[in-house]
């Protein structure tokens, strides 16, 4: 559980109409009791920071500040303490972090729509209309729209940290490796959640992460194989075995030819959520747990968060939710983004064909698809194409 937020608009601030930015501060190095201070409570005011639930030693709170430059400091256990992996400066009072703000309507310096081919930054009153009149009518960005979008999501996303991420409440939970996957699936079942990392107590780190992915393949291999399986194996099998398994599967091997599991892919809490969305993408993955340890040899991991896009674009959502007309793509019809697998009108041709599914097909081919496919879902369309409902991994 997190302490309340406090709010930097007392002053003039509030009275202003200037907009406020939830900011996340965390010390995570421990302590009994932990506050923060800083030049958006003038030094006088020491705000409390809640231990993070399941991690006793990291402690965290929320602060709405103003756009622009402030100053702060940690006071635990009766001490004044900087974190160091923060930016910092010395000055008059000693050593104190600092932050900058950036308000959702700042333009950094070095952003220039004339370099566009524009004159000013005229950026709601300009669309591009489809050349067939006798088609709908569709709003679209301008070039200089399109690239001040993506200039501030770039710049919001560089500028914070996976810390971001983590909620105001919650659980996370870790399975060890030499839980039987049967059990394990029915304790993500019972939990409510999608997938856990994998702690192998062994070699004293996370290895991996159980998701529905697993689940899909193992459902495969059973209709497959499923009558070389006896019932005592199947209550038996673990986690480490399947991961084996899967690697098998998958044909990945080391340079002895035994079958080689992925490597985790993680972040850390300082990682920037551009990063952080990046090693999503590219290793094609769901989420990415958030780990940190306080020793230099990564010794005695702590699990803090597992990070998603959809995380990172709440965050997105959370901060420009209201300014968004400082953020032109947000005004746009979602059909105008074809994200994902995205028929532009029924009839074209589309570069990645929609994957849709019959109410009557198998659930082997169903299985199948989500894979082939890399999607989350799969629509059940009838003879119609009309939809009847959504067949999805969770």
């Amino acid at each position: 559980m997190f302490g309340s937020t406090l709010d930097s608009s007392r002053g003039n601030s509030a009275a202003s109409g200037q907009l406020l930015t939830p900011t996340r501060f965390v010390w995570p190095y421990g302590g009994r009791r932990v506050f923060l201070s800083g030049s958006f409570t003038r030094w006088t005011e020491h705000v409390p920071l809640s231990p993070l639930e399941g991690c006793p030693t990291v402690f965290q709170v929320i602060c709405n500040l103003t756009p622009g430059y402030h100053q702060y400091k940690f006071f635990v256990d009766g001490e004044w303490r900087h974190d160091e992996h923060q930016p910092f400066v010395s000055g008059n009072g000693g050593v104190v972090n600092t932050i900058f703000i950036t308000g959702p309507d700042m333009v950094p310096a070095g952003f220039s729509p004339e370099t566009l081919g524009r004159s000013n930054m005229d950026v709601d009153d300009v669309f591009v209309r489809p050349a067939d009149p006798s088609q709908e009518t569709i709003p679209r960005l301008s070039g200089v729209d399109l690239e001040m979008s993506r200039h501030r999501i770039s710049v919001l996303l560089s500028t914070r940290t996976a810390y971001e991420l983590l909620p105001e409440s919650g659980k996370v939970i870790a399975l060890d490796v030499n839980l039987p996957v049967k059990q394990a699936f029915h304790i993500l079942y019972e939990q409510g959640i999608p997938l856990a990392p994998l702690w192998d107590f062994g070699k004293g780190q996370f290895v991996g992460v159980l998701g529905p992915l697993d689940f899909i393949l193992i459902l495969r291999e059973l209709g497959t194989h499923g009558s070389n399986l006896t019932e005592e194996e199947l209550e038996t099998h673990t986690i480490a075995a399947w991961k084996e398994g899967k690697a098998h599967i998958s044909r990945q091997y080391d340079g002895s030819g035994r079958p080689y599991p992925r490597p985790l892919v993680q972040v850390g809490p300082y990682d920037n959520l551009k990063d952080v969305a990046l090693k999503i993408l590219q290793n094609k993955v769901a989420a990415v747990p958030v780990i940190f340890s306080s020793l230099q040899d990564g010794s005695y991991p702590q699990l803090l968060h597992l990070a998603s896009l959809s995380g990172i674009l709440k965050c997105i959502c959370r901060y420009f939710r209201h300014s968004s007309s400082s953020l032109p793509i947000l005004q746009q019809p979602i059909c105008s983004i074809p994200l994902g697998t995205w028929v532009p009108r029924i009839g074209e041709s589309s570069s990645k064909p929609l994957a849709t599914l019959k109410p009557h097909a198998s659930l082997g081919s169903a299985l199948s698809l989500l894979v082939q496919a890399e999607v989350s879902s799969i629509p059940v369309v009838d003879d119609n194409d009309s939809l009847i409902d959504i067949y999805s991994r969770r």
